[in-house]
């Protein structure tokens, strides 16, 4: 029987998944769970990347002895956030997107490359978080100029197992640099805002192997958690699709990317997919839920909250892809000051999150069928998003759309098969 380890590590947590094929089908079993989650160091918001390593390693460690002959493993992350290096060192601290110090650049960056022609080159949507604007804030700060090599996450950790600097296309196209034509970091953009060019590397693949650990292959999936997602979704036809979790993932497979002023208007991005395009937007997910939780009653099983909600006649919604629900302070409060109306119970507030995210989906889907020309009548949804028979109702309500929801792990799965696929096997969901 051969085994086949997915690391897949998401902003609130991580997991170690085990799988391999029986009779044509993938088995898996999950052997190591970690919590994640942003730190605070002297007013910014940071990984914890030391302790992230350490679990990546403990929870191999168990599979090992669960599994004693793994065939390969494969880290996938969230995108955008990166590992500055000098030489085998790590700069810290080791920035996390939701931090501010992208606020004071924006407008800078802009009036060097104006965003109109930073979308045309790479086809990447506007977050203040993006990677672009954390290298220039490391460059006015002077964290660049003792650098050697950059990785995203996933690479640095994959690094750290195996002593190979790689560099993987699919997270590489997270970071707003990626020329969407020639699918390598684009020279203009970096020379005009003095980028070191030795950071900047041609990506590789997924499904390139790069090293060894413990004499497990390393092999480079899609690094960006839902780029892996999209690979794991079983599709009868190409639909769009919502990876669901912390953020939502609207998007679609497209032979090539959209960088058209429709596109821009409506903030799609263009990322990499494996051998397509994934045009897509990013948008608010069970981020506001999760905090919302920890305001209001926290511990309390979403079962209930989401049973409670079903219950509550609070209609009111809130454009939760406002500035204000990025990283607030309070969400409770950053609710209160976006509704007419105020909430008369916890049950009230979540009504009106899932609510608000159902709709911010219907505003979604009808900006990628105007843009792409096509009409679509079903969704895919995956991730821990797909398990609220609440949320996937109101979706279908506000979007008219068949939800189909797949309440698995499609980011691990898509991981995996990537990792089949190098090994010759028959990829399956």
């Amino acid at each position: 029987m051969r085994t086949y380890l997915a690391i897949d590590i998401g902003a609130s947590s991580g997991r170690h998944i085990v799988a391999w094929k029986v009779q044509g089908s993938v088995q898996s079993e999950e052997v190591y769970r970690f919590p994640n989650g942003v730190k605070q160091l002297d007013g910014h918001l940071i990984w914890d990347i030391d302790a992230l390593e350490a679990h990546v390693r403990e929870g191999i460690r168990i599979a090992k002895e669960r599994f004693p002959s793994i065939e390969s493993l494969s880290i996938d992350t969230w995108g955008v956030d990166y590992v500055l290096m000098q030489n085998d060192t790590p700069i810290l601290p080791c920035y996390a997107y939701r931090d501010h110090r992208t606020e004071s650049v924006i407008d800078a960056v802009h009036r060097i490359v104006p965003f109109s022609t930073l979308y045309r080159h790479t086809g990447i949507q506007f977050q203040p978080f993006n990677s672009i604007y954390q290298l220039y804030a490391d460059r006015l700060a002077g964290r660049l100029e003792q650098a050697t090599d950059l990785m995203m996450i996933p690479c640095y950790l994959m690094y750290r197992l195996t002593g190979v600097k790689a560099h993987e296309y699919t997270n590489a196209t997270t970071m707003g640099l990626i020329n969407a034509s020639t699918g390598t970091f684009d020279s203009e953009i970096l020379d005009a805002l003095g980028l070191p060019k030795k950071l900047f590397p041609t990506p590789s693949l997924p499904g390139t192997v790069i090293g060894t650990y413990q004499g497990i292959r390393v092999v480079l999936c899609a690094t960006h958690d839902t780029g892996s997602a999209v690979e794991g979704i079983p599709m009868e036809i190409d639909a769009p699709y919502i990876s669901s979790g912390t953020w939502s993932l609207l998007g679609v497979k497209t032979p090539s990317p959209l960088t058209d002023a429709l596109s821009e208007a409506a903030n799609y991005s263009n990322e990499g997919g494996v051998g397509y395009n994934r045009y897509q937007k990013n948008i608010m997910g069970m981020w506001v839920i999760n905090r919302l939780r920890d305001e209001l009653c926290p511990g309390k099983p979403f079962g209930e909250i989401v049973s409670e909600s079903e219950q509550s006649s609070f209609c009111e919604t809130v454009d939760v892809n406002d500035a204000s629900f990025l990283a607030p302070k309070s969400m409770k409060e950053a609710f209160d000051q976006a509704l007419k109306q105020a909430p008369g119970s916890a049950a009230d507030y979540f009504a009106c999150a899932y609510r608000s995210l159902a709709e911010s989906y219907r505003i979604a889907l009808e900006e990628l069928e105007r843009n792409t020309g096509k009409s679509y009548d079903r969704l895919y949804i995956v991730g821990g998003g797909a398990k609220n028979a609440f949320l996937n109702r109101l979706t279908e309500e506000a979007t008219q759309k068949k939800v189909i929801a797949l309440p698995i792990e499609a980011t691990a799965l898509g991981n995996l098969n990537i990792q089949m696929q190098s090994d010759r096997e028959e990829p399956t969901c």
